[in-house]
């Protein structure tokens, strides 16, 4: 009996471990070269879009992280599938079109991942991605002196990101009188101090982008509790600590600092955010090529707002 149990035991485990309803085996080697922050650049029918992957190790052997897609914020990957040096994961849809799962797969050749990508909408794109530059500046920066960015009666120097465009100048205001087309400078800046007045209606929103790739959130959140996706925030990835904001209908001001990764904000005089690291982009962005200056861009498809005496001091 005792061997008859034995045989009938051997043969049901190796039955299911070649069962065809038996799930797929996941490798535990993990190659840590897929580690890091990837800049990633998406190939669209109209030309291409930025996103960003961050890949991190856990315990002995698992892989984790995040990714921002070309709409939203930063969502958690928490399971990276890897076999050799490919991977695959998904994450549920934000804000795109669709209700399944973005789903990525890639693989590393040379110093670059290249995959596809799958979105909630079951259309497949190919993306490449390359390391992310650290940023790191080697000693403080010496600023030139301050540059205006807004005149008092045209857009000189601004251009809309599309069209129709309803931005416009008057007395030295910068009005989106309603939800549009985004506006950036003509100039591109590295590392700047920036002072900002804006002003929204109630439950309007807007932001304030860093090179075009990190958003400054601008939204109605007076009396909230602080969140990264809230007033002052690095949409997705910094709260600051407190909402510093004031009724809607109310001038409001931020001085932004930000040399290399590390951003400080000051909301109506209140430090809120204080020499903290942004990750990477952020939804919206317009590219992923972190290491290279950009645009300051102001978000006008969201609501309405106005903007006023817009000062950037670069550094030399």
């Amino acid at each position: 009996m005792t061997r008859f149990l034995a045989l009938v035991l051997a043969s049901l485990t190796s039955g299911a471990a070649t069962s065809p309803n038996a799930p797929p085996a996941r490798s535990t080697a993990r190659d840590v070269r897929l580690i890091g922050r990837w800049d990633v650049t998406i190939t669209t029918p109209s030309g291409t879009a930025p996103s960003w992957i961050e890949i991190d190790s856990s315990g002995r052997d698992a892989l984790v992280g995040n990714i921002v897609g070309i709409v939203g914020s930063v969502r958690p990957i928490t399971e990276i599938i890897t076999e050799g040096d490919s991977l695959r994961f998904a994450v549920p849809h934000q804000w795109e079109s669709g209700n399944g799962q973005l789903r990525v797969v890639g693989r590393l050749q040379g110093d670059r991942l290249v995959g596809r990508m799958t979105f909630p909408d079951n259309t497949t794109r190919s993306w490449q991605g390359v390391r992310a530059p650290r940023l790191i500046r080697s000693h403080p920066p010496a600023w030139a002196a301050p540059i205006r960015l807004l005149n008092q009666n045209d857009l000189n120097g601004w251009e809309p990101m599309g069209s129709p465009n309803q931005w416009s100048v008057r007395g030295g205001v910068l009005t989106s009188p309603r939800s549009g087309v985004n506006l950036r400078t003509v100039r591109t800046f590295g590392d700047f101090k920036l002072h900002v007045e804006f002003r929204y209606p109630k439950e309007s929103n807007s932001g304030v982008y860093l090179r075009g790739r990190h958003e400054v959130q601008i939204e109605d959140d007076y009396g909230r509790e602080p969140d990264s996706h809230r007033f002052s925030g690095i949409y997705g990835f910094i709260t600051p600590s407190e909402i510093a904001a004031l009724p809607p209908g109310q001038w409001q001001s931020f001085d932004i600092t930000l040399i290399g990764r590390m951003v400080t904000v000051v909301a109506n005089g209140k430090q809120v955010i204080c020499n903290q690291e942004i990750p990477g982009i952020t939804g919206g962005a317009i590219d992923s090529n972190e290491g290279a200056p950009g645009p300051i861009y102001l978000q006008g498809d969201h609501g309405p707002v106005d903007y006023r005496n817009i000062v950037l001091t670069p550094a030399r």
